[in-house]
């Protein structure tokens, strides 16, 4: 329920929106869609656009999602990969606005979705994932795969472990801990079986995909074509190397080993042209194919981030990643993804980047 939702501070047509999502949840009127087809748009094919990194509790970035046409993706596919925003307030408000422009939305959670910090309820982490999966079913926003016009779309449940990172650690310089850069570790609130520290977490949230594995080996069967998404990062390539970071111990807090496998699961090992898989959460713009599938990042990231040109995006998003049955052309400013496109990665040079050597004393 929103109960706790002040209408105050909101337009008119938002005003209206909430009560109207407020009087379906009473009367439980609200169905998830059995999506099996798409309209046409246009004389066009199915359209699927995606994002991630919303962080609406931004006002800049609330205000960007408000700006979105309401007429432009009416008949269009939205995956949105994370990190909508901290409070529980604009995270309704926030899918209410994409539901109302696309024909179809789908979630996964992020970490910044999980934060229990500023929540009126004394709730953990759990607790408000399972809050917000139903206020996703409320609102007709889809978690669990589907196939729409026989292209087969998979959520896919992640988090983090320390042990996805493979690489050689930076030294001779003090760099911050874990717990002092990363908010995760504090505004997080996890059961006493469930630890920050070790692989339990990443384990337990890859688990929850196992529910979904008859529907995903029916999407096996019968699309030649499919999509993942996380919000969470599958492999440490998909993170620039740690002397190029301004935090160079990112790579302990981004990524699953267990994703990957899955992904490759569903895709093959060696997959092919047909296999995608989009993600989140470092903020990074990213396009490539590595071991012949698709990875793709689209953030709108923090409002500084993009005002410094540093990653995220705005006039390009949301990002059409699959148009008249087919992927779309590589068309986003990916700095990083890019760069690796034509020079070789080099995790064993631990020789900070001028730019970010500046910010570090040695030891």
């Amino acid at each position: 329920m929103i109960s706790c939702l002040s209408l105050s501070s909101y337009s008119f047509c938002e005003k209206i929106a909430l009560r109207k999502y407020r009087r379906c949840v009473k009367r439980d009127c609200i169905k998830r869609p059995q999506v099996l087809s798409a309209a046409k748009k246009d004389g066009f094919g199915l359209r699927v656009f995606v994002l991630s990194d919303l962080h609406t509790d931004y006002p800049e970035n609330m205000a960007w999602v408000k700006n979105l046409s309401t007429k432009r993706h009416d008949k269009d596919v939205l995956l949105v990969a994370g990190d909508v925003a901290e409070t529980y307030d604009n995270f309704v408000l926030t899918m209410s606005l994409l539901k109302e422009r696309f024909e179809y939305v789908f979630f996964v959670p992020g970490n910044h979705d999980l934060w229990s910090r500023w929540e009126t309820e004394d709730i953990d982490s759990l607790e408000k994932l399972n809050k917000l999966l139903d206020a996703c079913k409320q609102l007709g926003v889809e978690t669990n795969p589907m196939i729409i016009d026989g292209l087969g779309i998979i959520p896919l449940f992640s988090w983090y472990h320390e042990s996805f990172d493979k690489e050689d650690d930076i030294t001779g310089v003090r760099i911050p801990s874990l717990d002092l850069a990363c908010k995760d570790f504090h505004a997080c609130k996890w059961p006493e079986s469930l630890s920050k520290r070790d692989t339990s977490l990443s384990l337990y949230f890859d688990m929850m995909n196992e529910k979904n594995q008859h529907t995903v080996k029916q999407i096996q069967r019968t699309c030649s074509q499919i999509i993942t998404f996380s919000h969470f990062v599958p492999r440490q390539e998909l993170c620039p190397e740690k002397r190029m970071l301004f935090y160079p111990n990112l790579p302990k807090i981004i990524g699953s080993d267990w994703l990957e496998d899955r992904i490759r699961s569903i895709h093959g090992v060696e997959s092919s042209s047909f296999g995608c898989h989009v993600f989140g959460h470092t903020h990074f713009c990213w396009d490539a194919i590595v071991d012949g599938i698709r990875y793709v990042q689209a953030p709108l990231a923090y409002p500084r981030e993009r005002k410094r040109r540093m990653n995220g995006g705005q006039a390009w998003l949301p990002f059409c990643i699959y148009a008249d049955g087919d992927f779309a052309a590589k068309v986003m400013p990916c700095y990083w993804s890019d760069y690796y496109d034509v020079n070789p990665r080099t995790p064993s040079n631990t020789q900070l980047a001028p730019w970010v050597a500046r910010f570090y004393k040695l030891i």
